[in-house]
C-alpha cells in the first residue's frame, strides 16, 4: 500500500526538579510497588495476628479451662495452629467454647495459608524474577524512535530491521514493554515527564514516530522539538482533523492509517472506486495489486496460469492464491487455480477490470447495497467513499445513530434484516479481530456467494480470517507499515503475507539482460512479475526483451527472497 495520506502545553518537557512519583499519570500505583506493599503488610500482619490469637488463647485457658498458660507457650500454640503444623502438649480442651475457639482458628489457619501464596508471595516472586525492562538506552545516532508500540507500527519494525536501521521503542506500559523485549526488540520504558525522550537520544534520532493518542502525540512532538530533535517527526493520528494541529506542534508529517485502511476496504468493495481512491494497492504509477475470488463456474478453475496463458492473453500476472486461509505464491505459473480460491493479481487497472469477469465465471454484480458492519472510524470512511461514488450502502451497528439496521452483527437475525444474502458485498469494519472472525463465519454461512471484505487489527490474524471465508482481509499494520516504509526508506512495497511481498526496485545490474538469462528465481527465490516502461506495464517478456535503465522492476517473493534479490542485483 503506498497511499499518503488545543495542543498540549509547552511545559511538558522533562522536569528534573521533581522527584519521581510512585504513581503513573493515571494516578495508579505500578504493579511492582503494589506487590511490595502487600508483602510488607503481610510481614507486619502475621506476627500481630499470632500475638493476638496467643493472647485470646491465654484468656480462654485461664477462665474457661482453669489451666493458665504462659505467653510463650500460648504463642507457640498460636503459631502451630495458624501454620497448620500441629500441636505439642496442648491438644485437649473440655470447655465447649474453648473447643469451638480452637476449631475456628484451625480453619482460619488453613484459609490464611491458601490466601498468602497466590495473593502475596507468588506475585512478588514473579515480579522479582521477571526480566527487567530497561529505562535507558545506550547512546545512539541516526536511529528511529517509536513512541508507543501497536499494530500500526508492527510491520514497520520488520521493514526497518531489514533495512539495517537501528530502532528503539519507547513503551510507557511496562507489560507491553516486557513483551517487546522478549520478542527481541530494543525497548525502554518510561514516562514523558520523567525524561524518557532524552534517554532515547532523541537529539540524535533520524526520525521520531508518535503512535500514541492524539493529545499524547502532541505532547511528545512538542517535547522532542524542545529537546532540539532535528530529525523527521511523524504523527499517526486518530482523527484527521488533528493533522494540522500536529503540524503546528512540530510534526514533519501526519497520517491517519485508519482512514487509509477504510479507503482500501472501500476500493475492494467496489472497483468503480479506483478513481476515487487513487493509489490504493498500487505500486509505481500503473501497477495495481488485486485479490479476486475464482467462482466455481469460472473456466480458470482447475487450470494453471501457464496453461491458461493468462499473461499473454490478459496482461495480468498471477502472484499467488489464498486457499483455506493460506497464501500460496504461484509466480512460477505451475500451481493449479482452485475453485473458490482467491487469486492475487498484478497488472494495469484496465486489464484487471477486464479479467475479473473471467475469474467470476461471468457472474454479474447486482445493483444492491454494500452492507457495512461497524460504523467506527474505519466504517464511516468506507461508507463515505462508497456513497461518494454513488453506491448504495446499508450500515449495521449496535448504537450508531445513522445505522440502517441497529443490532449486533454477530446475531444472524440482524444480518438477515440487513439482507446480506443479496448484498453486493459485506464490509466487516469491526474493531475486534475475534468478532471479525466470528462475523465472517456467520456471513459466509448465510451468503456463500457474497464477497466479504474484512478489516483486521493484527497481521497474524489475516490468514485466520481468510480461512473463515473472507475474500479480502487487510490489517492496519500492513497499511501503516507500507506507508511509513515508503516515507522513511523510499521503498514501494506491498506485503501481502510473510510468504509474498511485491517490491519495486531499480534495474541496477539487470540492465541489458533478459530475466531468463539471470536465473533470478534459482539464485534468490524471488521472481520478476512486471516491468513498468513509460506508461506501459509488461508482464510477458518475449525473446527480444531486455531490461532498460529507465525501467521500474517489480519482484515478488517472501521477505528473505526479496532481500536476497536486493543484495544480489541492487536496490
Amino acid at each position: 500500500m503506498s497511499v499518503h495520506g488545543g495542543l498540549a502545553r509547552a511545559d511538558m518537557a522533562p522536569d528534573r526538579s521533581r522527584e519521581a512519583s510512585p504513581r503513573d499519570r493515571t494516578g495508579t500505583i505500578p504493579a511492582m510497588v503494589k506487590s511490595q506493599q502487600r508483602l510488607l503488610i503481610l510481614i507486619v500482619a502475621v506476627p500481630v495476628l499470632i500475638v493476638l490469637v496467643a493472647a485470646l488463647y491465654m484468656l480462654g485457658m485461664q477462665y474457661l479451662e482453669g489451666t493458665p498458660r504462659g505467653f510463650w507457650r500460648s504463642l507457640g500454640w498460636a503459631a502451630e495452629t495458624l501454620s497448620t503444623t500441629g500441636y505439642g502438649a496442648d491438644s485437649t480442651w473440655t470447655h465447649p467454647a474453648m473447643a469451638i475457639f480452637v476449631i475456628l482458628w484451625q480453619f482460619a489457619g488453613v484459609c490464611i495459608i491458601f490466601l498468602i501464596f497466590p495473593i502475596y508471595l507468588i506475585p512478588f516472586l514473579e515480579e522479582r524474577f521477571e526480566s527487567k525492562v530497561p529505562t535507558e538506552a545506550r547512546p545512539m545516532r541516526d536511529h528511529l524512535v517509536i513512541y508507543r508500540s501497536g499494530p500500526a507500527v508492527a510491520t514497520l519494525l520488520g521493514e526497518i530491521e531489514r533495512a539495517g536501521i537501528e530502532s528503539l521503542v519507547i513503551e510507557p506500559d511496562e507489560g507491553l514493554a516486557r513483551s517487546l523485549l522478549k520478542a527481541g526488540r530494543r525497548v525502554i520504558s518510561g514516562r514523558l515527564e520523567d525524561g524518557v525522550l532524552e534517554r532515547a537520544s532523541i537529539q540524535e534520532a533520524r526520525t521520531l514516530i508518535a503512535n500514541g493518542q492524539d493529545h499524547e502525540n502532541a505532547a511528545v512532538i512538542l517535547s522532542a522539538r524542545q529537546l532540539a530533535c532535528r530529525g523527521e517527526v511523524i504523527a499517526l493520528v486518530e482523527e484527521p482533523v488533528h493533522r494540522q494541529p500536529m503540524m503546528l506542534a512540530g510534526a514533519t508529517a501526519a497520517y491517519s492509517p485508519r482512514h487509509v485502511l477504510g479507503a482500501a476496504l472501500a476500493a475492494q468493495a467496489r472497483r468503480r472506486l479506483g478513481a476515487v481512491v487513487s493509489g490504493t494497492q498500487q505500486l509505481g504509477r500503473h501497477l495495481h495489486i488485486r485479490e479476486v475470488r475464482v467462482g466455481p463456474a469460472s473456466l480458470l478453475a482447475g487450470m494453471t496460469p501457464k496453461s491458461a496463458d493468462i499473461g499473454r492473453r490478459t496482461g495480468v500476472t498471477v502472484l499467488g492464491q489464498w486457499i483455506g486461509g493460506r497464501l500460496a505464491p504461484t509466480t512460477s505459473g505451475d500451481a493449479t487455480i482452485e475453485p473458490n480460491g482467491i487469486l492475487v493479481l498484478a497488472g494495469e487497472a484496465a486489464n484487471l477490470d477486464a479479467f475479473v469477469s473471467e475469474c467470476s465465471g461471468g457472474e454479474r454484480e447486482a445493483a444492491t447495497p454494500v452492507v457495512v458492519a461497524g460504523h467506527g472510524e474505519v466504517g464511516r470512511k468506507v461508507s463515505q467513499l462508497l456513497r461518494d461514488a454513488g453506491e448504495p450502502v446499508r450500515i449495521v451497528d449496535k448504537s450508531a445513530p445513522d445505522a440502517d439496521v441497529v443490532g449486533d452483527v454477530l446475531d444472524p437475525s440482524v444480518l438477515e434484516r440487513a439482507e446480506v444474502r443479496t448484498a453486493q458485498a459485506v464490509v466487516l469494519a469491526l474493531d475486534s479481530d475475534p468478532a471479525t472472525l466470528f462475523a465472517t463465519v456467520i456471513v459466509r454461512h448465510l451468503a456463500p456467494r457474497v464477497p466479504i471484505i474484512a478489516r483486521v487489527n493484527s497481521p497474524k490474524n489475516v490468514e485466520r480470517i481468510h480461512a473463515a471465508g473472507a475474500d479480502f482481509a487487510l490489517s492496519i499494520s500492513q497499511v501503516a507499515g507500507q506507508l511509513l516504509a515508503r516515507r522513511l526508506l523510499g521503498e514501494e512495497a506491498i506485503a501481502l503475507d510473510e510468504e509474498l511481498r511485491v517490491l519495486k526496485v531499480f534495474p541496477g545490474r539487470l540492465v541489458g539482460h533478459h530475466p531468463a538469462d539471470l536465473g533470478i528465481r534459482a539464485k534468490t527465490g524471488s521472481s520478476v512479475v512486471a516491468v513498468e516502461r513509460g506508461d506501459e506495464i509488461l508482464v510477458e517478456f518475449g525473446p527480444d526483451f531486455r531490461f532498460a535503465q529507465a525501467d521500474s522492476v517489480f519482484i515478488a517473493g517472501g521477505e528473505a527472497a526479496t532481500a536476497a534479490f536486493v543484495e544480489r542485483f541492487g536496490k
